[in-house]
């Protein structure tokens, strides 16, 4: 049911925030395949930016999937919905000036473009992150032992496997982890970050 009698009250907007906290606000959207490293590379991104004084918050399956999203499952519908309140959120934590991490698969194009809109409508950046390994690498890796108990049919709708993955046409930042270590990639997002006056 959609809420009704609901009046937006604006109070300091987002570039009195800048000017107030000495940083801007934008969302970090990491996607990818289960295992190709994109949460490692997101942990190793928010703790250099916090050893450098930067206010940032990273969102991932286990702060939200055990909390804000508890109620949701892994069917497509439960799937968008909770790309939907992940996009709400990171938009949010964007718009207060932190810098919003988030490390999802995400896996269709659709959701992930609806999160950008929902961004740039109100004027914050969104960085679409892609993190690229083939199948065969995340497979190898399957730290989670999540890819052997798909392909046995114990997990269903499972990405890469039964379920798509909608790779991004156009990402701002295209990282190849089974090419680049750790290092090297946090390294690229950063040096991209200060090429756009965003640190």
């Amino acid at each position: 049911m959609t809420a009704k009698n609901i009046t937006w009250h604006q109070g300091i907007s987002y570039e009195e925030r800048i000017s107030l906290r000495g940083q801007k606000g934008y969302t970090l959207w990491f996607t990818g395949l289960s295992g190709s490293g994109k949460s490692t590379i997101a942990c190793a991104l928010e703790e250099l930016l916090l050893k450098k004084k930067y206010s940032v918050y990273r969102l991932d399956g286990d702060n939200i999937r055990f909390g804000l999203n508890k109620d949701l499952g892994f069917s497509e519908d439960d799937r968008n919905e909770n790309i939907r309140r992940i996009s709400e959120v990171s938009k949010l934590f964007a718009d207060s000036c932190a810098i919003s991490i988030t490390s999802f698969i995400s896996p269709y194009l659709k959701e992930r473009n609806n999160a950008r809109l929902l961004h740039e409508e109100v004027g914050l950046p969104f960085i679409e992150i892609f993190v690229d390994a083939p199948l065969h690498i995340v497979e190898e890796r399957d730290p989670k032992g999540l890819y052997k108990k798909a392909r046995a049919g114990e997990i269903k709708e499972f990405t890469g496997i039964s379920a798509p993955y909608e790779k991004p046409v156009n990402p701002e930042i295209h990282i190849k982890s089974d090419e680049n270590t750790i290092e090297e990639s946090v390294d690229i997002i950063y040096k991209y970050l200060l090429d756009k006056k965003l640190l």
